[in-house]
């Protein structure tokens, strides 16, 4: 039986798992020691290294290319950038979890740092995640009311946006930023959690509900209402329509990539507070959520260095921009309107789709008048 909050082995958690769960204060009795995985041990600290390196290389690439690029930024590209820039800013913080993977767990740069990196890293989830709800937000209100859009999306709607979600990021970041500590235990010196109580995984539940669970369910709500207009179109344009059939494939890889990223480690985070908060005497099920948010937490890490990579191979317009940014005395051929890109494909498929079902509808009501 457990007697006791189970003792787990500090050295194992990986920062996500530190920062955004306040769980590593548990400690696990013989009977429900928490499994050292030796193999996470090795292969963590290699792909933090690479997602630094490709992360850092890729987002600057982006960054860049679209702040210096000739043409005038489209409204997406304020997002893309701002998305890019919070991924650039955590990314500079991997070098000091690599350190503190290759010390087994041990955290030697100090208590600034300690409190520093998880901030950091806590504003970056709660940003990405916002962002991407506000660029469905905004591409389902480009899409599905172009009337309504062409009036209230301005670059000052875009910019105000980003700034009000970086606001918001770090005041849900401060939680993060108040409660790490340095900690000495078994003569080593850790970076985490102050001790955790009842009422502190209550706010964790419900920040994990209102700042991940209830913007995903946005942003699929989002996406499927844009699919379900794109596959109507597909289907009345007798499937010879190759840039929406290109189109609808793009709205499932941009949502199946934030899924894949952060959905299993939430889920886990979620299992491991419920089971906190129930205080079950069987602690199998709490050593099955420490274990998924460490097997997890790299998809979680990935998604930083992925959405370069997303928006070279599926946007055209970017594609362009990057490679000006890379080769500028190479001239990149520009194959289709500068207008053919992500976004603009689906507003303006879409736009001209709910504009022909207005025109039939009023030439009905015409006719039966």
């Amino acid at each position: 039986m457990r007697t006791a909050w189970p003792e787990m082995d500090l050295s194992q958690l990986s920062p996500v798992t530190m920062v955004t769960l306040n769980y590593d204060d548990y400690f696990y009795e013989d009977n429900c020691q928490y499994k050292r995985l030796q193999h996470m041990t090795t292969f963590l600290p290699i792909l933090y290294t690479v997602v630094f390196l490709v992360g850092i290389i890729g987002n600057s690439i982006l960054i860049a290319a679209l702040v210096f690029k000739r043409r005038v930024q489209r409204l997406i590209d304020i997002f893309i950038i701002n998305l890019a820039a919070s991924d650039f800013i955590f990314l500079i913080t991997l070098p000091l979890w690599v350190d503190k993977e290759v010390s087994d767990g041990s955290w030697r740069v100090g208590s600034f740092l300690c409190k520093a990196s998880s901030f950091i890293i806590s504003v970056n989830m709660y940003c990405s995640i916002l962002l991407l709800t506000c660029m469905s937000a905004d591409r389902y209100l480009a899409i599905m009311y172009p009337a309504v859009a062409r009036r209230v999306r301005t670059r000052s709607y875009s910019t105000g946006l980003c700034i009000c979600v970086w606001l918001l990021s770090c005041c849900l970041g401060i939680p993060t930023l108040l409660s790490r500590e340095l900690q000495e235990r078994y003569g080593k010196t850790y970076c985490a959690d102050k001790a955790v109580t009842e009422s502190k995984q209550i706010v964790s539940l419900m920040m994990l509900i209102l700042a991940f669970f209830f913007p995903l369910l946005s942003i699929l709500t989002f996406y499927c209402s844009i699919t379900r207009r794109l596959c109507m179109h597909y289907q009345r344009s007798g499937k010879h329509d190759k840039k929406l059939r290109k189109s609808i494939k793009i709205v499932f890889i941009v949502v199946a990539a934030f899924v894949i990223s952060w959905v299993p480690f939430n889920l886990f985070k979620l299992m491991a507070i419920l089971l906190g908060l129930r205080k079950l005497p069987d602690c199998f099920p709490d050593v099955v959520a420490q274990v998924g948010m460490k097997v997890s937490s790299p998809f979680a890490f990935a998604n930083s260095c992925a959405n370069p990579f997303i928006y070279y191979c599926f946007d055209n317009y970017i594609r362009r921009a990057m490679l000006r940014c890379l080769c500028p005395w190479v001239k990149v051929s520009s194959s289709g309107s500068v207008s053919d890109t992500l976004d603009t494909r689906l507003s303006h498929s879409l736009s001209n789709f709910i504009a022909g079902e207005y025109a039939a509808r009023k030439r009905k009501r015409s006719v039966s008048l």
